[in-house]
C-alpha cells in the first residue's frame, strides 16, 4: 500500500510518465488563429487574420460575432462578402469654392443693408420711472433681432456695444467689420437700434 499516492503527488513521485501529460503543459500559452469581422481597437481591422487566446475568442469575441476561426470555410466565406459589399468606387465630386470676390459682394450687400435698416425692438417699461425698461437691451438680443429682422448673421465680435441699452429710444451701434469693406458715407459702420415701448 505504500506505492499508491493520491491527488497531484501521483505524476510526482510516480516513476511512471506518460508522454501526453507533458505535451500539454503549453496549452496555456497557445494562440488561436481568428478572422475579425469587424474592426476592433488594439487589436485589428475587419478582414484581418490575428493570433488571441482561446478563452478570449471562446467567451468574447465568437458569442458576439466579432470573429471567426481561421479556416478555409470561413476565410472563403469572408473574401466572398468583402466582394459583394465592399462599398463601390465613388466618383469624386468637384467643390467649387467661393473665390473672394463672391465673399466680399456678399459681405458688403449685408454691410449696407445693416446701415441702412432701422432695428425696432420692444420691451416693457417701468411704471412711474418714465422711459426706463424693465430688462436692459442686451447684445445678445440685439444679434438675435438682426438675424430675424434683417436676415443677417454677425459674429458677436463686430457688435461693440459697451453697456446693455436701459431706456426707451433709438441708438448708433458701431460696427467692427473687416478693414476690406468700404466704409458709407458716414465714415463708420453703424447700426440704429430703436427701443420701443411695448
Amino acid at each position: 500500500m505504500a506505492n499508491l499516492h493520491y491527488g497531484r503527488n501521483v505524476l510526482r513521485r510516480s516513476t511512471m510518465h506518460h508522454p501526453l501529460l507533458f505535451a500539454a503543459q503549453g496549452v496555456r500559452y497557445r494562440k488561436l488563429e481568428v478572422i475579425l469581422t469587424t474592426t476592433i481597437d488594439k487589436l485589428g481591422k475587419a478582414g484581418e487574420t490575428v493570433k488571441v487566446a482561446p478563452g478570449y475568442f471562446r467567451n468574447h469575441l465568437m458569442p458576439k460575432l466579432l470573429a471567426v476561426p481561421n479556416i478555409d470555410k470561413f476565410a472563403h466565406l469572408i473574401r466572398e462578402q468583402r466582394k459583394i459589399y465592399q462599398p463601390k468606387e465613388v466618383e469624386e465630386v468637384k467643390v467649387v469654392t467661393k473665390t473672394e470676390d463672391i465673399g466680399m459682394k456678399e459681405y458688403e450687400a449685408a454691410a449696407n443693408r445693416l446701415a441702412k435698416a432701422k432695428l425696432n425692438i420692444r420691451k416693457f417699461i417701468i411704471e412711474g420711472k418714465g422711459n426706463e425698461v424693465r430688462d436692459p437691451v442686451t447684445k445678445e438680443e440685439i444679434l438675435a433681432e438682426v438675424a430675424r429682422q434683417l436676415q443677417v448673421q454677425i459674429e458677436p465680435k463686430n457688435l461693440h456695444l459697451p453697456t446693455p441699452l436701459s431706456s426707451l429710444g433709438e441708438y448708433k451701434v458701431p460696427l467692427r467689420l473687416p478693414k476690406s469693406l468700404p466704409k458709407p458715407a458716414g465714415e463708420e459702420w453703424i447700426l440704429n437700434v430703436k427701443v420701443r415701448k411695448r
